[in-house]
């Protein structure tokens, strides 16, 4: 690889996207990500759940388990102004903010024993999407490009990994390369933007430009025969290709009946999660849809309210939508956060939670994993995982074993380390079917 690649980086993709938009009349590069290093070849996968996709739900802030899927109806000086409730299922309770997904716990088997060694944001949200702690010398690829490049794409015109309202830096190929980084979008109801045409190039000039730029590629390529180099040519052309797809209208939503968006409701995280089930349906193997907020450090209660009336309608049409349609025996749907919140009640910072690595929830549906069900558990306030510890790179090998693909497999980065899918992470096998 060239020694001088990483730090010249950011120059060669904003001079591409510049080229591509003042010569061709476009910017659409939606797979460019931090590094062009190439990974090894796949291997066998192995056996697994049913899923062929994921919808990846990932709670940005730190998701108070507490007050969510991990209720202690006994511990008033815990749940604070929280009560727990029923739900389909008699041993799952939830949050009372939860009504319309206590509905459809049947579907969803809970983790309450996660365990992070990561207690701040940028570095819990780092390990959780790629089983590795933050390192200055490395970016590691996040969990939506390992699964692409391990099981590779369904459609060959859209991208293998999108995502809705996440940061570039969450849903990087690391050194896996470009290709394998998120195709990115931020407003779930304005499709997949820069994707067209410019309405000032002709279709003739369009054709025109591509020719030349064909031409330049070949004269360069003949004089440099470089494998970075190549590998931005392969981005150039799915992004024109994705172009000329006919398959582009998958991104709106505007197609939907209204009866299906008032199910999902108005939401930008509501929206987000039904363009991630158009996606999946329409060949996207990855798709991660975020909702921030989580924060609650100060006046928790409010603010737990207000991102449950977000998530709890979406998610609960999110899972009744992908049943009814049979999906959801394709579909992984994961829910995830960084880390939970303190069972400890802060008064002076208006009743808020701090951040809790020690023990918090995630959530899997679909996929082959088994519904009604609920793994691990907390002591008595919450606090510590009493049993069935499973740690950030335990559930990512789970994710992994539900879609079939080899945990074990090691794959060498640039600098000829060794890395796998979910570092050293066993998967929890006991879920499923």
């Amino acid at each position: 690889m060239n020694p001088y690649l990483k730090a010249d980086e950011l120059t060669r993709r904003q001079f591409l996207s510049n080229a591509a938009k003042t010569y061709l009349g476009v910017h659409l590069f939606p797979m460019l990500g931090s590094s062009l290093a190439s990974a090894a070849p796949t291997e066998t996968a192995a056996k697994g759940g049913t899923a062929k996709n994921v919808i990846y739900l990932f709670m940005n802030g730190g998701m108070s388990h507490v007050d969510t899927f991990d209720p202690k109806p006994k511990k008033k000086d815990v749940m604070g102004k929280t009560e727990a409730i029923p739900s389909k299922v008699d041993d799952l309770m939830v949050g009372h903010y939860l009504p319309k997904t206590a509905a459809v716990m049947d579907q969803v088997c809970v983790i309450n024993s996660m365990n992070s060694t990561q207690g701040a944001h940028e570095e819990g949200s780092y390990i959780m999407h790629t089983s590795y702690p933050m390192r200055g010398t490395i970016q590691h690829p996040s969990l939506g490009s390992w699964v692409m490049k391990l099981g590779g794409r369904i459609h060959s015109e859209l991208p293998g990994f999108v995502a809705v309202d996440s940061s570039a830096e969450g849903t990087s190929g690391g050194f896996m390369g470009a290709k394998y980084s998120a195709a990115l979008i931020g407003s779930p109801t304005a499709g997949l933007q820069d994707s067209t045409r410019a309405s000032g190039v002709s279709p003739e000039d369009f054709e025109r430009r591509l020719s030349l730029a064909d031409k330049l590629n070949r004269d360069f390529h003949g004089k440099y025969a470089n494998a970075d180099v190549k590998a931005y040519e392969e981005l150039y052309r799915e992004a024109i290709a994705l172009m000329n797809s006919k398959d582009l209208k998958v991104f709106d939503i505007g197609q939907e009946s209204p009866a299906t968006r008032e199910l999902y409701g108005s939401g930008r995280f509501a929206q987000g999660c039904l363009l991630a089930r158009r996606l999946v349906e329409n060949g996207v193997k990855f798709v991660e849809v975020q909702l921030g907020g989580w924060d609650t450090h100060y006046d928790n209660f409010a603010g737990v309210e207000g991102r449950c009336k977000e998530f709890d309608q979406a998610y609960a049409a999110l899972i009744t939508d992908l049943a009814k349609s049979g999906k959801l025996k394709d579909t992984l749907v994961v829910v995830a956060t960084e880390f939970g919140r303190s069972p400890e009640i802060q008064a002076n910072h208006r009743d808020g939670r701090d951040h809790h690595p020690g023990a918090f929830s995630c959530l899997l549906a679909g996929g082959g994993i088994k519904g009604g069900i609920k793994h691990g558990l907390t002591d008595a306030s919450g606090n510590k995982v009493k049993e069935g510890l499973v740690s950030v790179q335990d559930f990512n090998a789970t994710i992994a074993y539900a879609l079939g693909l080899p945990t074990d497999l090691v794959i060498m980065s640039p600098s000829k380390r060794p890395f796998q899918i979910a570092d050293k992470g066993k998967p929890v096998t006991t879920i499923f079917v």
